[in-house]
């Protein structure tokens, strides 16, 4: 799998807005998916979007739909997950991975940390 590499995560107030950014780390594979996933604190690490690479649909999980949006740089193999309205709910460690659905640990680096705290 192609190892990526996430960043961007910050602490915000609820009703904020962050970029995370998905790069590539030394691959020169080119993934056919990307997914975004989130680990909120004491919980298990749960699906966030998924995107295709050749034609930019995305899938959102209910709980972000109409908030995050998934966008791609195919050139740069970059993907940004743009969250708007930030609630509290949203705080948790984000990772990008080169797939979607459940998948094992290697897929995952170091991710990127969110709060969203007044």
């Amino acid at each position: 799998q192609v190892q990526l590499v996430e960043s961007g995560g910050d602490l915000v107030q609820p009703g904020g807005s962050l970029n995370l950014s998905c790069a590539p780390s030394g691959s020169t594979l080119d993934p056919i998916r990307i997914g975004w996933f989130r680990q909120p604190p004491g919980k298990e690490r749960e699906g966030v979007s998924c995107t295709s690479m050749k034609d930019g649909s995305t899938f959102y999980v209910d709980s972000v739909k109409g908030r995050f949006t998934v966008s791609r740089d195919s050139a740069k193999k970059m993907v940004y997950l743009q969250m708007n309205s930030l609630k509290p709910e949203d705080t948790a460690r984000y990772y990008c991975a080169s797939a979607c659905g459940r998948l094992s640990d290697e897929y995952f680096g170091q991710g990127t940390q969110v709060t969203v705290s007044s």
